[in-house]
């Protein structure tokens, strides 16, 4: 908008008006000419190039010239809506103290002045920026600070954040157009682990706005930092791909966060959109959400991407830590998805080969009250698919802070050799195996956090009879939460029964058949109880669900067998999920084919738990 001084006549305005355009013209650029002001004051609004902005200050009455800019409807918006439906209605939300935790962002430099975060940020001397490229680059300082300003309101702004009382710490480590190096990062978080040394303080939370392609150093990072008690959110990307084709996304000990829109569906931008998959742990909003603008101390500005998305989590992550200090990366983490809003997203969206891997949650902010109300907490961990060579193995693994509590496998031809659990490098890790003429498989861990638990696994060998392998439970106290085989014959489980669970003669046995290797997964702690729920009748679809019931949590989710050949047994949140096959004669499907077989486990006080299984 350029405004003319006030005494400027109509004609004038017009004149001006045309000046711009014949002298931008000759210069080479292109001018539009959107709307001449006649009753309101002298001026007019032009559409052009930021270049011609001192030519423009120089033309005759000009007396100022002033972008263009959103304004916004002052309801809550949308976005904070979604995270904390109960929040602006009754209430029910955490109330950080603001001084415990620190939020560090790694991004463009910022304008702390902006009214949304004046005082609640700091501007840290670290910067490690590469150069712009090219050479008719305009450092426009506001441009500059677009995408960092917006950040840290999100996190953190007065109206539109979502830790309103929690203080932030810029980096800069992204130049003026966007871009950084992966040694720039590496850097950032080193200055971040030296202040955490040198300077004490209370939870720190690192948000990662940015992807690059996979680095085993930038993930090795993340890795060290995070054993230091250092929660790190990641966006997840805006490539419409696979997250763990990226870094720091496929960090397994970053939180890493994809987009959604206003009705709970993945973000598209154009031909791009939200990245997806299994080093996705779940998705928040991400699409036209209103933050602070850098183009001035009171602007605001509408952007969109899984930036904005990873901004919200580090927002909550910071509240939850407020509210409690002590918090582990791995209960954050489960809380997190415990409270999330599960199958709200339409999955036909993604890419089919990747719906199962990809979560179906959108975040929201736990209720005020702390912990989770006794739950057991689990969470499924699909490992990275074998590959289709005939001996290929696929293994998960859970965080250091969780108990694997059960393994299972799945392929989509249904051609394996089963799963088990083996100790390797300290940890327990699933393992899943490859079948000859298999196209590869996932290994699928549970994962819980189940503090005090003593945990293992009972595997007994081939019978090499006609009688079942049986594995079972020995130690007193001890519960069974898993079941899972595996065998050395090809293609076994086209034609052989696999191993289950009898819940009811011998609730703490898993069996299996005489020719495969039977484990039953054990845990003792206090105040676990655990049963069985079985589900005997296949759908149409070729899968059978078992849920467990309200205040029990799955653990171990199994197939029994029948007709079909089982593809694999997976969990879905609280629900086990068996896929099969028909191999019946004809192709015809067969309703009785498969049942699903679910261990839900709680975890009570001591003084109410029992010991045995139920």
């Amino acid at each position: 908008m350029v405004v003319l001084k006030e005494e400027t006549p109509l004609l004038q305005t017009e004149h001006t008006a045309r000046l711009l355009q014949s002298r931008a013209a000759n210069r080479g650029y292109i001018t539009k000419i959107l709307h001449i002001f006649h009753d309101l004051f002298p001026g007019f609004l032009v559409k052009m190039s930021g270049d011609l902005l001192d030519l423009a200050l120089r033309l005759p009455h000009v007396d100022y010239i002033e972008e263009d800019s959103f304004v916004f409807a002052q309801s809550i918006p949308w976005n904070l809506l979604r995270i904390n439906p109960a929040r602006y209605r009754a209430g029910n939300q955490l109330s950080p103290n603001g001084s415990l935790v620190e939020v560090y962002l790694l991004d463009t430099s910022i304008q702390s002045g902006h009214r949304e975060i004046e005082g609640r940020v700091t501007v840290t001397d670290f910067e490690n920026v590469p150069e712009e490229d090219g050479t008719r680059f305009h450092r426009q300082a506001s441009k500059c600070d677009s995408h960092g300003t917006h950040l840290a309101g999100v996190v953190s702004g007065r109206d539109a954040g979502v830790a309103k009382d929690v203080s932030l710490r810029s980096l800069r480590v992204l130049n003026c157009q966007g871009k950084g190096t992966v040694s720039s990062i590496l850097i950032g978080l080193e200055f971040i682990r030296k202040s955490q040394l040198t300077q004490p303080s209370g939870p720190l939370v690192v948000l990662l706005p940015l992807v690059g392609g996979h680095s085993r150093a930038l993930n090795a990072a993340c890795r060290h930092l995070a054993r230091a008690r250092v929660v790190l959110v990641a966006a997840a990307g805006n490539f419409r791909d696979d997250a763990c084709l990226y870094s720091p996304a496929s960090a397994p000990e970053v939180i890493t966060v994809g987009a959604t829109n206003a009705e709970d569906q993945p973000v598209t931008m154009g031909s791009l959109g939200t990245n997806f998959g299994r080093c996705v742990d779940f998705f928040a909003p991400g699409d036209d959400i209103i933050g602070a603008s850098s183009d001035c101390s009171t602007c605001f500005a509408s952007q969109s991407g899984t930036s904005q998305a990873a901004a919200h989590v580090a927002g909550i992550s910071a509240m939850m830590l407020s509210a409690e200090p002590e918090l582990t990366l791995a209960e954050l983490r489960q809380r997190l998805i415990h409270f999330s809003a599960k199958g709200v997203i339409n999955e036909a969206w993604f890419p089919e080969d990747q719906r199962l891997l990809t979560p179906n949650m959108v975040v929201r902010l736990p209720p005020s009250t702390p912990g989770a109300g006794g739950q057991l907490l689990c969470r499924t961990v699909w490992s990275a698919h074998s590959g289709p060579r005939r001996m290929a193995t696929a293994m998960a693994r859970c965080a250091p802070e969780e108990e694997l509590l059960s393994c299972s496998s799945f392929s989509r031809t249904g051609k394996r050799r089963g799963e088990h659990i083996e100790t390797r490098g300290g940890r327990r890790v699933c393992l899943a195996h490859n079948a000859f003429g298999g196209e590869g498989v996932f290994a699928i861990a549970r994962c819980c956090v189940l503090p005090q638990a003593n945990c293992s696994v009972h595997t007994a060998p081939p019978a090499d009879t006609r009688v079942e392998t049986h594995a079972y439970c020995h130690q007193q106290g001890h519960v069974l939460t898993g079941c899972s085989s595996h065998w050395e014959t090809e293609d076994f489980a086209t034609t052989h029964r696999q191993s289950v669970l009898r819940p009811h003669s011998q609730p703490r046995k898993c069996v299996g058949h005489p020719k495969a290797s039977v484990h039953a997964s054990c845990c003792h702690t206090p105040g676990l109880e655990c049963r069985v729920r079985e589900n005997g009748i296949s759908s149409l679809a070729g899968k059978v669900v078992v849920t467990c019931e309200e205040g029990w949590t799955l653990t171990g989710c199994s197939a029994l067998p029948g007709a079909s050949r089982v593809l694999g047994a997976y969990a879905v949140d609280n629900t086990c999920v068996v896929r099969s096959q028909d191999t019946s004669a004809g192709g015809r499907t067969n309703q009785v084919a498969t049942g699903a077989l679910a261990i839900c486990c709680r975890s009570r006080p001591l003084e109410q738990g029992s010991l045995e299984l139920q």
